[in-house]
């Protein structure tokens, strides 16, 4: 029979495997949702929008200072003015990825300035 020490040893070497693996596979992991939102054409924004508001603005389980950092900074951050219309109504500020709509019509051989907002 093992002794408490030699079992809390082997607790340790597993809770490091743990920590190494997890972080492996979050590292895979978010290379391919990144991947899959170039692919479709999806930005932050978008995912934000689609989200339910009780997991908006989260951050990472267990962070408590990320997320009062995070509320900080979105206090202060303002909006930013669309420069782009799409013809069913839909904006894009032409920040971040672009979004399905506009590369949809850009592939289907229109200009993306064929969308500027004008003053």
């Amino acid at each position: 029979m093992a002794t408490l020490s030699e079992i809390q040893a082997q607790i340790k070497q597993l809770q490091a495997q743990e920590a190494e693996i997890k972080a492996k596979e979050l590292d895979a992991a978010v290379q391919d949702i990144v991947a899959k939102m170039q692919a479709f054409g999806i930005s932050v924004n978008d995912l934000n929008s689609l989200l339910p508001a009780a997991l908006r603005g989260k951050a990472r389980a267990g962070s408590a200072e990320a997320s009062a950092d995070s509320s900080k900074k979105r206090s202060s951050i303002s909006s930013v003015a669309a420069k782009y219309r799409g013809p069913n109504g839909e904006t894009w500020s032409g920040r971040g990825l672009t979004p399905r709509w506009l590369a949809t019509l850009v592939a289907d051989g229109k200009n993306k300035e064929d969308f500027a907002i004008t003053a």
